[in-house]
């Protein structure tokens, strides 16, 4: 096992962790600004104002995103899985 395989592999891993997160904290920050706008034209600046939301729009996104993230997570798994002869010989 190279180097540049071990760095091929980390890659793979980090960008397949980049686009699975990608559309929960997109989500979270485009709400999260929607209400902080919101708070600052009202001027009401309650904390927790901001929970629920950031709750339900993370669920949303979650059961629109979720058999996409799960079928990407998938398809890495088993990409993974099947060069391992590759990277152990």
């Amino acid at each position: 096992m190279t180097p540049e395989m071990v760095l091929d592999v980390g890659r793979d891993a980090l960008w397949t962790i980049a686009l699975i997160s990608a559309p929960l904290l997109l989500s979270a920050l485009a709400i999260g600004l929607f209400v902080g706008m919101i708070q600052a034209a009202t001027q009401i600046q309650e904390m927790t104002l901001t929970f629920i939301p950031k709750l339900i729009v993370l669920a949303l996104a979650l059961v629109t995103a979720g058999p996409w993230m799960l079928g990407l997570l998938t398809d890495f798994t088993i990409t993974l899985y099947q060069s391992i002869p590759e990277l152990i010989g």
